[in-house]
């Protein structure tokens, strides 16, 4: 029992090494960031824990060049944060994590699919991006979310093609 709660109270060290080469990123080596994590991807796997592919994807999605490449990565990671939260979300002590994520997740694919051209797509995850972001905490993180859809809303609006991601430092 003992050993049981330390090890849930122990920090997540695969999260921590993603959390590591974010900084990375977030510095200006957006190459090695990249590098760093696609290792780190492979090892990990596709059958990994859903919660470390779903966190890894999800910023491997920023530190690619093509806008396909980044929309594969939006959809692996929220292909993984669906596993946890259909298969485990009450026994998975991630989901929580992976909820406050899902709001951030379909933003980017509805930045992601604006940038492709794909204004209906986009609407779509817009949408449920503003939906999900009905559970986010009135924080820096939930407005920064909801602050990011108001302006792809607009954007949409406008001219249907917006660009752009959620600011680094805006995710959890």
């Amino acid at each position: 029992m003992v050993a049981e709660r330390q090890e849930r109270a122990a920090p997540d060290a695969v999260l921590t090494r993603i959390g590591q080469v974010v900084m990375l990123h977030h510095a200006g080596d957006r190459e090695e960031a990249r590098h760093r994590l696609l290792g780190l991807w492979a090892e990990i796997g596709e059958h990994g824990d859903p919660l470390h592919r779903c966190t890894l994807a999800h910023y491997l999605a920023d530190t690619q060049d093509d806008p396909e490449d980044e929309l594969a990565w939006d959809l692996r990671a929220l292909t993984a944060a669906e596993e946890v939260a259909d298969d485990r979300v009450d026994a998975y002590e991630g989901s929580p994590a992976v909820r406050a994520l899902y709001p951030s997740l379909q933003l980017n694919l509805a930045a992601d699919y604006a940038r492709l051209g794909r204004p209906d797509a986009a609407r779509t995850h817009l949408h449920r991006a503003r939906g999900a972001a009905r559970t986010l905490a009135d924080d820096r993180y939930g407005e920064g979310v909801r602050a990011a859809i108001r302006r792809l809303e607009i954007r949409l609006d406008e001219d249907g093609t917006p660009g752009g991601r959620l600011p680094p430092g805006s995710r959890s």
